[in-house]
């Protein structure tokens, strides 16, 4: 008979740490290597094609290609402006449930071979392929060894080549053919990890964006330079126009403000806004898509333009504040940049947006 004090329960696996509050409302966070698994073919594409964005230089641009008719290329990057007929690099993504294996990959390099032999592009410098349950032992150390991946990519051309490179004719490895195989360069075949993938892509401004975790720190915001520059030169001219209008003097340039005054203090305080704004526009590349910083820009537009297009101001200057003022009242929900804007940046927002003459301070008598 079986002894009760046997069937002592099993005691579960410890946690490695404390539950915090937002792992108990999303859960607990899924490895990026893993989360990178559940991509499909398109995701996996557009992931490699923002990593390669990091290899900018060397590459001149890289391109994305996948689909039907891609000739055997996912994802090129190109080392000159002559594209496929100068030097470039190839990234061939594929999304297993296992590790690449050598019957995965010889139709790729068939593919290569008969396109390249076809005139439809020099041969790239070097061809990787990517997997998002990344690369078998076996495939690995063949890549390893050209010479034996070439006999067996020979051994192979019948079975997986021959009638799936193309589905027009078949593709014989045989004649002027088989001579373009003999003298290819096999030692142009190897592979990235998605750990060295993940590396770099967390570089990207796309990273935050595709796999969460929040923004990086801001930088503090120099201090504006003493000289005015040539890009901030329209926004700064506004200024000196409102502050005219309220004055009744004429402002040909910063240094005829009397030092000390009002408007002296106030364009201070609105350059240091701008330059906010800039150092904003700045991180914003580094860190989210392109455009999100633009949408931010519209949001702040469409929140102040009524109260900048309102006829009733005293002068250009109440204008230009109480427009400055109305961004205030803005509360971005749904851009990604909101976790990063401060006060400064709203307002400097407006000066940005009065440099590019989608904001007028003193509006000209009809």
């Amino acid at each position: 008979m079986l002894d009760p004090n046997a069937l002592k329960p099993i005691n579960p696996k410890p946690h490695t740490a404390t539950p915090t509050a937002a792992h108990v409302m999303s859960g607990l966070p899924i490895p990026k290597g893993v989360r990178v698994r559940s991509f499909s073919p398109d995701e996996w594409e557009e992931f490699t094609e923002e990593w390669a964005t990091t290899l900018i230089p060397p590459f001149l641009k890289v391109r994305r290609f996948g689909g039907a008719g891609d000739y055997g290329v996912d994802i090129a990057g190109f080392l000159s402006a002559n594209g496929f007929a100068g030097p470039w690099e190839n990234f061939q993504c594929k999304r297993y449930d296992h590790p690449l294996r050598p019957s995965d990959i010889w139709v790729e390099i068939g593919k290569i071979i008969y396109y390249s032999y076809k005139g439809e592009f020099i041969p790239p410098q070097k061809h990787f392929f990517i997997c998002t349950n990344d690369i078998g032992t076996t495939l690995e150390r063949l890549l390893n060894t050209p010479a034996k991946l070439k006999i067996e990519a020979r051994a192979n051309w019948d079975k997986h080549c021959r009638n799936a490179i193309t589905t027009m004719v078949d593709v014989e490895l045989t004649g002027t053919l088989l001579a373009h195989f003999d003298s290819f360069d096999f030692s142009i075949f190897s592979s990235k990890s998605v750990l060295e993938l993940l590396s770099a892509h967390v570089t990207t401004p796309y990273h935050t964006v595709r796999f969460g975790g929040g923004l990086p720190g801001r930088a503090p915001t120099a201090a504006p330079p003493a000289t005015v520059s040539a890009h901030e030169s329209r926004y700064i001219r506004q200024l000196l126009d409102a502050y005219g209008e309220r004055d009744g003097e004429t402002y040909a340039d910063p240094s005829s403000i009397a030092a000390g005054s009002h408007s002296a203090r106030d364009f201070l305080r609105q350059r240091e806004r701008f330059y906010h704004a800039e150092s904003l526009r700045n991180f914003a590349r580094d860190t989210v898509p392109n455009g999100t910083f633009e949408d931010l820009q519209d949001e702040v537009y469409h929140a102040v333009i009524d109260t900048c297009d309102d006829p009733d101001h005293e002068n250009g200057f109440e204008r230009m504040r109480a427009t400055v003022d109305k961004s205030m009242a803005l509360t971005p929900s749904s851009n990604a940049l909101t976790p990063a804007l401060k006060t400064q940046d709203k307002k400097g927002i407006c000066h940005q947006l009065a440099n590019e003459d989608r904001l007028t301070w003193v509006v000209p008598n009809v």
